[in-house]
């Protein structure tokens, strides 16, 4: 693992009235995110279940675009939300509708090829549990209950409950949503982010954009800065030397926390949920040898140590 050090806080960051403050997630958030799972797999030691996890991305493309309409919050809750700066869709506000259970059982159909037997009693449980307890697990899995929650289940779960945020979130409009009054938090939702990405091209070039891990919103926070803590002073940047030249880890001395950062410059189809996965070692690294703790969370990859 090496250390290295980017750009310091303010450059290349444009004047503050020219900042874009929120990306919606896109049409083919999910179909991106499959292609990358295929291509990381090659010659990986978790091909296995990066290729699961491409084909359940593939199942999320395909829900996204056929999922019911459902309601989102009314005219009036938007004002309400954006003058308090509170995210419109909060779990806690704004609980998921019944039918993503009938999603994950779908989900947990349309995977069965690409999973190994061990897993394939999982994929059975979810696909006869009854409603109660898939509700249990999804406020688990929202509000990080880790005490309750099925992590071999979780990514199935998550990938429904993804598909469900997502839809809602692509209906708002970025004017209609207040900047986050924590910059971890998703403006959109609430939840924390997976990753983030600078981006390597346009007007925008050089811009961080901390991407969440529930709804597929994107959201600005300057670069060098902890979006846990507001620290500025020290950030570290690590990487893991010969492999993975666009994703290092973005670490905190003042709280010890880190969050990975893409750099598409260096591959220009990184995604932030796939390249996640696809370096856990360096979250071994620096959860054992540097002592760190991640603030981003990943539903497909869940622990009991996640905050």
């Amino acid at each position: 693992m090496t250390a290295t050090s980017l750009l310091q806080p303010g450059q290349l960051e444009p004047a503050a009235g020219e900042i874009p403050e929120l990306r919606l997630p896109p049409a083919r958030l999910f179909a991106d995110r499959a292609r990358r799972f295929r291509q990381l797999a090659t010659g990986h030691r978790l091909a296995g279940y990066l290729l699961f996890l491409a084909r359940l991305a593939e199942w999320q493309h395909t829900e996204l675009h056929r999922h019911p309409e459902i309601p989102v919050p009314d005219p009036g809750l938007l004002v309400h939300c954006r003058e308090h700066a509170m995210p419109p869709l909060a779990p806690a506000g704004w609980p998921p509708r019944p039918c993503w259970r009938e999603a994950v059982r779908r989900a947990a159909e349309v995977v069965l090829p690409e999973t190994p037997p061990k897993g394939r009693q999982t994929l059975a449980a979810l696909r006869k549990a009854d409603h109660a307890w898939l509700e249990t697990q999804a406020e688990a899995l929202l509000r990080g209950k880790m005490a309750l929650l099925d992590l071999a289940a979780a990514p199935l779960i998550g990938a429904a409950l993804q598909v469900q945020w997502t839809s809602l979130a692509r209906r708002l409009q970025p004017n209609q949503v207040a900047r986050p009054e924590h910059p971890v938090l998703c403006p959109v939702c609430g939840s924390h982010p997976v990753a983030s990405v600078i981006d390597a091209a346009g007007a925008t070039r050089g811009l961080r954009w901390l991407h969440c891990a529930l709804c597929g919103s994107a959201w600005h926070v300057v670069r060098a800065t902890c979006s846990q803590c507001g620290n500025t002073r020290d950030i570290g940047y690590y990487g893991l030397e010969g492999t993975h030249a666009a994703v290092r880890a973005e670490a905190c001395p003042a709280c010890c926390g880190y969050l990975k950062i893409l750099l598409p410059e260096r591959d220009a189809d990184v995604d932030p949920v796939a390249d996640d996965i696809a370096t856990l070692t360096l979250d071994l690294l620096l959860g054992e040898e540097q002592r760190y703790t991640k603030t981003g969370i990943n539903f497909f990859m869940m622990q009991r140590t996640t905050p």
